[in-house]
């Protein structure tokens, strides 16, 4: 089971995600403080709560950060919770609540026709 990532520990995820190598703790701290304006200390605490979940190792030297939770696992297991939360475990029901009155682009449309039939 992936571990439960909260907003500001996805945000560290997403620099990592993005640079598609390992990065350092200062790194992350100077573009998050660009973002969102973190100073590097609140970025150190959520780098250090992203390793005690296993979702970021710690390397030397450097204190380099490797993300070991892939983007769409993560994704996956937000939508998995939300759907559980919000939507009693209905996968239908969020399905009909994002499209209720939105007109949706034909493309969009045959996307989304293509995975409903690759799960049949």
């Amino acid at each position: 089971m992936e571990p439960k990532l909260f907003d500001s520990e996805r945000r560290v995820m997403e620099v990592l995600w993005e640079a598609d190598a390992p990065l350092t703790a200062k790194e992350i701290a100077a573009k998050l403080s660009d973002r969102v304006g973190w100073n590097k200390n609140t970025t150190y605490t959520v780098i250090k709560k992203c390793v005690d979940k296993g979702a970021v190792e710690r390397r030397e030297p450097n204190f380099q950060c490797v993300p070991l939770v892939r983007r769409e696992e993560a994704q996956a297991a937000a939508a998995a919770e939300l759907v559980e939360k919000v939507f009693d475990g209905s996968a239908s029901m969020l399905f009909a609540s994002l499209l209720s009155g939105k007109r949706l682009p034909p493309e969009e449309v045959r996307r989304l026709r293509a995975l409903i039939d690759e799960l049949e």
